[in-house]
């Protein structure tokens, strides 16, 4: 039984960790229509600066500056957002598949950079001895859902606002928004911006979590491809459906794993593409009869409701 508490608790932890990544992928596609596949990078960012700026004192890797947590999740907030200016003055005027093509390119330059540059990671030996913020385990799913909390709150507090009106606006017709008056650029760049910055939160509340980190630990299969179907299947533009496609992708995946380790030891190699497959599968089920998600985007009110 206590087994079975601890896992409950893994699974919680990490479903709200991707629940954030989810909530800031929905600011970027679901409110503004910015078709970003970097994810892991802003994730490996966020993850590997929280990690320097909190473990003691060390010669293998940059840093190791021992300071506290809030200190390491601001400063990876801070640093995946300063990546994501720079990254975003380049690409976030670029359309759909463009952009898409551009932030995947740079995701992998920067996961392939933290595994050749010893100076600044340790390589691919990784970073260990990450500290634990809090004692105990459900402490620790406490404070990420603390986080999964502010971070919905404030997303939802700007969808509500003129400037995610203007977000939403920008996403049904560009066109009609710069006729409107409205600095499109800017707007795509402070979304992109934003969004990357709040992933690099998940990054650094998932180095804690596990206490060590390695290049492999953000592919683009679990720091990208898992995030985009948890948004596509929770309900692309509604902050509760992010929250829930987090919750039942990682659960179908979770549950994957489980059923691959009872096959026999010769098809152990294969469980990997089987359960890349079953997600797959799942994604195609959603987008043919339910593309708008379990939870599809609430429509804009009208008349006096709509400036409340």
């Amino acid at each position: 039984m206590e087994g079975l508490f601890s896992y409950f608790v893994f699974f919680l932890s990490m479903a709200g960790i991707y629940a954030i990544l989810a909530l800031a992928l929905n600011l970027q596609w679901g409110f503004t229509g910015q078709f970003n596949i970097g994810i892991a990078g802003f994730f490996a960012v966020g993850a590997y600066t929280g990690a320097i700026v909190t473990t003691l004192p060390t010669e293998s890797h940059l840093g190791g500056f021992d300071l506290p947590f809030l200190v390491g999740v601001v400063a990876a907030m801070g640093v995946s957002g300063i990546v994501a200016l720079l990254i975003g003055l380049v690409t976030a005027r670029l359309r759909t598949d463009y952009l898409a093509i551009a932030t995947i390119g740079i995701a992998e330059i920067i996961r392939h950079g933290l595994k050749n540059e010893d100076w600044l990671s340790n390589g691919v030996r990784g970073i260990p001895g990450i500290p634990r913020p809090v004692e105990g385990e459900w402490a620790f799913l406490a404070l990420v859902l603390v986080f999964v909390v502010v971070v919905y709150g404030l997303i939802e507090r700007a969808r509500r606002s003129p400037w995610g009106r203007v977000l939403r606006a920008i996403r049904e017709n560009e066109n009609a928004t710069l006729a409107a008056g409205k600095d499109v650029a800017r707007f795509r760049l402070e979304t992109f911006v934003v969004g990357s910055a709040i992933m690099g939160v998940g990054g650094a509340l998932y180095a804690h979590f596990f206490g060590f980190i390695s290049p492999e630990a953000f592919d683009p299969l679990y720091g990208t491809f898992l995030v985009w179907v948890m948004l596509i299947a929770g309900g692309s533009g509604n902050n509760r459906g992010a929250v829930l496609g987090a919750v039942v992708i990682w659960g179908l995946w979770s549950a994957s794993e489980i059923l691959t380790s009872q096959l026999p030891v010769e098809y152990v190699t294969q469980a990997g593409a089987l359960r890349v497959l079953l997600i797959g599968v799942v994604l195609q089920v959603i987008l043919l009869f339910r593309p708008e998600g379990l939870l599809p985007e609430e429509k804009p009110k009208l008349g006096r409701e709509a400036g409340e």
